[in-house]
């Protein structure tokens, strides 16, 4: 079965290391992993989609609801056949990963949680992002894009990396982006989900993310029974962009774990190498 949502999936699907999936944040898509891929697809597989109405993905104008972005996912997964998975997403991102864990956790061993949060939209918040809605799909992206570039990263980030920000916001569909928002202004609240998280989980923030500031790091770390906080300096809301370095050597003593983990507790789930797909 193909899924619909475009994807980039790097590595060899026969590794022994847990698949990574990452999933990106809103207005983006997937080459915001870019640094991501690079560094762990020599090891592992590693795949990150287009989401629904993002990227070349296919445009749902309307609402998407994030459970709609969870079965894509699932979608996703069952037709590149990874029955298990490190699942990994910033801010919409993250909280596409945990509607997905909800959905299905028995797919999961690991939860990576970057600048995002749990709590359920406010009265105030579900306004604001049906009226944002109302504006891109009325003017398009760019004067968003002009106005939250350097609330997305820091005002010291890389031109490079500002110039790639700001390109992938103006070349996301507008309708695609206001379904997404409007979804989310309707999302559940994620603490009690949280509390019976039954995987470790990596949770890491920019120390000068003003959208979801390390306290809102702080909170899903008390939150999660078994997790690690990581404090990425000089970044704001992308700090897989802004501080690669930083943000890859978080995650790879994460993945060391869970492979260990993996290999001890699981050998019967490794793939067989000898009739794994290429």
């Amino acid at each position: 079965m193909a899924s619909r949502l475009a994807h980039r999936a790097e590595g060899n699907a026969g590794a022994s290391a847990l698949p990574l999936v990452l999933v990106h944040g809103h207005p983006f898509d997937h080459t915001m992993w870019a640094p991501q891929i690079d560094t762990f697809s020599p090891g592992r597989r590693v795949i990150a989609p287009d989401l629904r109405g993002y990227g070349v993905s296919p445009v749902t104008p309307g609402v998407t609801a994030l459970s709609v972005f969870a079965d894509d996912l699932e979608e996703l997964l069952d037709s590149l056949d990874v029955d298990r998975c490190v699942l990994g997403g910033l801010s919409m991102g993250g909280q596409i990963v945990m509607e997905y864990y909800a959905r299905f956790p028995e797919r999961v061993r690991g939860l990576l949680l970057a600048d995002t949060f749990a709590a359920p939209e406010t009265p105030e918040g579900h306004r604001a992002r049906n009226a944002m809605a109302d504006r891109l799909l009325r003017e398009g992206m760019r004067g968003y894009a002009d106005e939250v570039l350097y609330k997305m990263v820091a005002p010291h980030a890389p031109p490079a990396v500002a110039a790639h920000v700001h390109r992938m916001m103006t070349r996301t569909d507008p309708r695609g982006a206001a379904a997404a928002l409007r979804g989310r202004a309707e999302r559940p609240d994620y603490r009690p989900l949280l509390s019976r998280v039954a995987v470790p989980a990596l949770v890491v923030v920019g120390s000068e993310d003003e959208y979801t500031p390390v306290s809102d790091a702080e909170s899903l770390h008390g939150l999660l029974p078994d997790s690690t906080l990581v404090v990425v300096d000089g970044a704001a809301h992308l700090p897989n962009l802004e501080r690669p370095d930083a943000f890859d050597a978080a995650l790879a003593d994460f993945l060391r774990r869970l492979d260990i983990t993996a290999d001890r507790t699981n050998p019967s789930d490794r793939p067989d190498e000898r009739s794994a797909r290429p």
